[in-house]
């Protein structure tokens, strides 16, 4: 019986030491770097820039970009990740204005499409928090980017610069574990066909808005390949964090009548989704901003979507704004 403990204690000191010894080489390593090896196509790329590729990276802009990396005074200089879950630590989003040595302004296109789709900087640097649209279709790539070379005034040069991100030994272990970048697409991504509301209403929730991210149930178990792989798909429940470093939890938006918004009306939802009104009375609580640039025919196609996916009966705790 003392040989079968001491062979116990031996085995469970011999893994305890290897995991401290695998954190401690984690710790040391930081976030890894990738090889920036972009193909050809990508290299030469060189995007579009009428009007109307600008006027739809502006809308695809200002829900993702301005929403993130808006400054104090509207440019987009990068702020705090204040609606982070908190176990990632305090961290902020980078100048992307168009600054040659502090923004964007010395990349190419091709540079700016691969990190949208990687995440991948052009030295090789991984940004983990930055949302990779593996997703989005191509035209709306290269119109966001069109965008970023506008003379839209927030993107103006800005030489304001936040420190570097310190990650914390979490971020750096699942950044060595279980994340990395995604793969380029292997094939061309086209929008759908607007008239088929379902599959139209799925790349608008999906790929463009990346609804689910903040939808599902657990921020580790998002699939940004495969959204509806993520658990708890649409069904809420995921811990933010608003403005003030208070806990929001997403809510259930499948079509639960009980929990989620089975018992909404199609206007409803436009109403919330696009102005931030509940239909309960007074206005959603932040993170969830308002996504004003989206059409009604948009929002309606997303609603449509939303009745296909899979009800989940999911009782969230509702936000309660403190009172002092």
């Amino acid at each position: 019986m003392k040989k079968t403990l001491k062979i116990l204690a031996y085995t469970v000191g011999t893994l305890a030491l290897l995991l401290v010894l695998m954190l401690g080489y984690f710790h040391i390593k930081g976030i890894p770097k990738y090889k920036y090896h972009p193909p050809a196509e990508i290299v030469n790329l060189k995007v579009p820039r009428d009007s109307a590729h600008v006027a739809r990276g502006k809308v695809i802009g200002t829900m993702h970009c301005v929403e993130c990396h808006a400054g104090a005074e509207g440019k987009l200089t990068g702020k705090p990740m204040v609606d982070l879950p908190s176990m990632f630590g305090e961290l902020h989003t980078l100048n992307i204005t168009q600054d040659p040595k502090y923004g964007i302004g010395n990349w190419t296109d091709g540079e700016l499409y691969y990190f949208i789709r990687t995440g991948i900087h052009k030295e090789g640097h991984w940004s983990p928090f930055m949302p990779q649209y593996s997703l989005l279709a191509d035209e709306d790539v290269y119109s966001l980017i069109a965008w970023l070379r506008s003379d839209d005034p927030r993107l103006a040069p800005d030489i304001h610069e936040l420190p570097p991100n310190r990650y914390n030994l979490l971020v750096k272990t699942l950044g060595n574990t279980l994340f990395g970048p995604p793969p380029l697409p292997a094939k061309p991504i086209t929008i759908p066909d607007t008239t088929k509301h379902v599959a139209y209403g799925k790349y608008v929730a999906d790929a463009l808005s990346n609804c689910y991210i903040c939808h599902s149930a657990d921020i580790l178990k998002v699939n940004s390949l495969v959204p509806e792989k993520s658990f708890g798909y649409y069904g809420g429940g995921m811990p933010l964090r608003n403005e003030a470093g208070e806990t929001v939890p997403s809510a259930n938006i499948t079509m639960d009548k009980a929990t989620g918004i089975g018992n909404w009306t199609e206007q409803e939802f436009i109403e919330a989704v696009r102005f931030g009104k509940n239909p309960r009375g007074g206005t959603l609580s932040r993170p969830m901003a308002p996504h004003s640039t989206l059409t009604d025919a948009e929002v309606k196609a997303i609603f449509t979507y939303l009745k296909t996916v899979p009800v989940i009966k999911n009782s969230v705790q509702r936000y309660r704004a403190s009172v002092e």
